[in-house]
This record gives structure tokens, sequence and C-alpha cells, in this order.
């Protein structure tokens, strides 16, 4: 008799297994690195296999397994069909990969590409937001581990948050980015798999007419494509995609860790890998009325509505894919803001001097303190996973077209563009607060833009582009 799909000690088992074998993979590949350039970058030579993979598998996030189900029992079928638009971000950020290996052929981060096209105050802007934006996903990742768990065993909480902290975090530190873009092509493969089972068996075992039906009769709002607040959720949705590639280290620096000619079609292909993904598992949710499944926690219903579905067997396949998921994000973010941190804090800023050694050192024991940080704000589950996720788009969408415009057109200057990233974050966050998340990015995105557009109408600099390639060069002498 149990509420729960698994039994505890099933949990336990997988869990220590997956984090035998992650850790131990990542310590083998780890004897590889040889230089800091290959701990943070696998020597700049990911081929288009992995780089694909690792594209898709780090943007199957908490989001695409447990938001979007929890959206999409909020909004319907916008809920599903918004986070699908996120493949957005993938796809367009195709073109501009491309550019950043070919503008900063030797860089290591974003905050490279800031400092130097922009300046200081730009540069500093934009580290608030990237670390404020990194915490919020990092967060949001180890709650999501313990939600699974608690949600599918009834394992406390606390132990599967910390539980996927301590595998990540020890595959990442011994192995770095050559680990993290290994275990995210395995991790690939069993999200793929999975959730096409998972599908098959809920619309083989429940029929798509059964539950529109249901859903018809009980909850016609779930189904009404002029729901308001649905529809602004799927164009915010849109901007906070973007935003959160455009900016992100974590995509950066796999950009420059690619193979010369592998990014546009790496991140093209991921994206296009990814993009049916949040509708199967946002398609769960609509099947939770129809089974009388109302968990306590919104973030809970994708697990909770499958293992019922699929029985312990199933439950065992949903619990594998979405700590996956997990996984593949999280090692992502720990290995790219320790990057950052590294590169552009520690290398940059305060040990211009500092040795090979010395900063992988640093790039090491950085990642084993975000972990630590992390689990400190994960203990008080302080909000629901989509609330806590779209509170940082006020954040990212900010810096959409400071990115794109700095790639691509000479004539912002940095004041602009730190102006346009601060007032875009500031109206963001009041209207996330004063009409709802499902704005915040939309209002910050277009503060920035309006800020962006002045700028360029005023502007009587041109910036050049060797400017780029003659100081990162020299920095990395």
């Amino acid at each position: 008799m149990t509420e729960f799909a698994l039994d505890t000690s099933t949990g336990i088992l997988i869990i220590v297994l997956f984090g035998l074998f992650w850790i131990g993979f990542g310590y083998w590949l780890g004897r590889k690195n040889k230089s800091h350039e290959d701990f943070a970058l696998a020597g700049r030579n990911v081929g288009f296999a992995f780089a694909a993979a690792t594209a898709m598998a780090t943007w199957v996030t908490s989001n695409t397994t447990l938001v979007a189900p929890q959206l999409t029992f909020q909004f319907g079928v916008w809920g599903m069909i918004g986070y699908s638009f996120a493949a957005l971000g993938l796809i367009l950020f195709a073109p501009m990969a491309k550019r950043i290996k070919q503008l900063l052929p030797n860089g290591y981060t974003s905050g490279d590409f800031i400092r130097l096209r922009y300046g200081q105050f730009a540069w500093v802007v934009f580290i608030i937001i990237s670390v404020v934006y990194a915490f919020g996903w990092l967060i949001s990742l180890g709650m999501a581990g313990g939600i699974l768990l608690e949600s599918l065993t009834g394992l406390d909480y606390h132990i599967g948050m910390t539980t996927i902290l301590i595998i990540c975090v020890g595959y990442t530190l011994f192995g770095g980015m050559r680990a993290v873009i290994a275990t995210d092509f395995i991790q690939a493969l069993i999200i793929i798999a999975g959730v096409s089972f998972i599908a098959y068996w809920l619309i083989d075992n429940i029929g798509l007419s059964s539950i529109h039906e249901n859903l018809t009769a009980e909850h016609p709002k779930l189904l009404d494509v002029l729901f308001p607040a649905a529809v602004m959720f799927l164009f915010n949705n849109i901007f906070f995609g973007l935003g959160e590639i455009f900016h992100s280290n974590v995509w950066w620096s796999r950009a420059l860790s690619f193979k010369k000619g592998v990014a546009y079609k790496a991140y093209l292909t991921g994206g296009l890998m990814w993009l049916p993904i949040p509708i199967v598992t946002g398609f769960i949710a609509l099947a939770a009325p129809q089974l009388g499944i109302f968990p306590p926690s919104m973030d809970m219903i994708g697990p909770t509505v499958a293992a019922a579905v699929l029985g312990k067997a199933g439950a065992v396949i949903v619990f594998i894919v979405i700590f996956s998921a997990l996984a593949s994000s999280l090692d992502s973010l720990l290995a790219a803001t320790s990057d950052l941190v590294t590169q552009d804090i520690y290398h940059k800023k305060l040990k211009p001097g500092a040795s090979d050694k010395n900063l992988m050192r640093f790039n090491r024991s950085c990642i084993l303190g975000l972990g630590i940080v992390t689990w400190l704000f994960c203990l008080p589950k302080i909000a629901t996973l989509g609330a806590l996720l779209n509170f940082a788009g006020a954040f990212v969408a900010s810096t959409i077209w400071p990115i794109l415009l700095g790639l691509y057109h000479k004539k912002l200057t940095g004041t602009y563009a730190a102006i346009a990233m601060a007032a875009g974050t500031a109206c963001g966050m009041i209207g996330y607060f004063i009409i709802g998340f499902y704005v915040a990015a939309l209002v910050s995105c277009a503060v920035s833009g309006v800020i962006c557009a002045v700028g360029i109408m005023t502007s009587q600099d041109s910036f050049d582009w060797n400017q780029l390639q003659e100081e990162d060069a020299h920095a990395n002498e």
C-alpha cells in the first residue's frame, strides 16, 4: 500500500548507483585534463555529436521536466506550447555561437566579451545579473532533486536535494567541462528514449480523446487558446528563454569549447531535438484532473501523474529521466559559473599573474563553494520552481539587446548597454511584483530595447572588432 510509486529503498538504490557511476566516470575523464583550458573548455576540441547532445541535454532542465507540467496545469495548452517556444533560444543562438567563435577565438566567458566590448561599468552590471540568474537556476535545480525524490518515494526533500548536489559537484569537480559534456551525451540519450516511452504509454493507456473530454467538461480554461494570462506567459517565456541563453556563460563556454565549424550546427540541432520535449512533459499534467491527482505542490504534478499511470516500472523510468535532466543542467551551470568567477573576477581582477595550476585549483574550489552555497539556499524550499525561475526573467531579458547588438553592431556604447541592463531589470522586477511573473521578461526586454535604440541613434562611436581579439589574446598569453 503506499501513496508513493516507489518504495524508499528503491529510490536510494537508484541514487547510489547513479552517483557512483557519474562520479567514477568524471574522475576517469578528469585524468585527461592537463591545463586550465582543458578543465574549463575541454581543450576547445568538442565534436558535433557531443556538442549537439550537450546543448539539448543542458536545456532539458527542471523547467522542462517539472515546471512545464506545473504551468500546463495552471495555463493549459499554452503552458506546454509556451515552453516549447524556448527552443528558439537555442536555435537563434546558433549563428551567434558561430560569431562568438570568430570574435573571441581565445575567449573563456561571456564576461570576457562584455568587459572588452563595453567596459567596466557594463561588466559590473552584467556580472551581477549573471550571478543572480546562476544562483536562481542552481537553487531551482537543487530543489527539483528534492521534489523528485519526495514525490516518487516519500524520501525527505532535504535528502534528495543534498544527494543530487553531491553527485553533480563530485563529477564536475573531478572532470570539469570534459566530464560535463560527456555525461550530457549519455543523459541526452536517456532523456530522449525515456520521454518518448512515457508519451507513448500515457496516450495508449488513457487516450487523447478521454483527456480532452474531461478537460472540456471540468476545466475548459485549460483548453482556452485566448486565456489572457496564458497568452502573456507564451510571449514572456520566449523572451525569458532568449535572455537565459544569450547572456549565460553556460552557452558561451560551450560555443568556445566546440571545434571550429561545429557551434552553428550543434545549437541548431540541439534546439530542434529539444522542441517536442516540453510538449510531452507538459501534456502529462493535462491528465491529472481525470485521474483525480492534485499534489500538495504544483511542481510535483509531472512525476506524480506519470508514476500513477506507468506503475512501479514506469516510475523508475520517470525517476531516471528527470534525474538525468536535472544533472545535465546542474553540472553545466556549476562549471560555467565557476569559470565566470575564476576567469572574470579572480584572474582578471584579483590575481592577473596567477599560474595555470593556480587557476585550475581555484576553479575546483569555486565549484565546491557554489555547491555548498546552493545547498544552504535550498534548505528552506523558498518558493515553487515556477515562481523561482521566472523571478530571474526580469534580470536576463534585459541582456538580450546589449548582447545581440554588441555582437553585430558597432554603435552601441558601454554606458547605454549598462543603463539598458540595469533599467530593464528594475522595470521587469516592478512588473513581476505588480502584475505577475508572466510579464517580467517582456517588460525588461522592452525597456532595455528602447534604451539601446536611443543609444545607437545618438552614438558617434564605432567599435573596432579587432580590440576583442587583440586584448583577449594578450590576456591569455
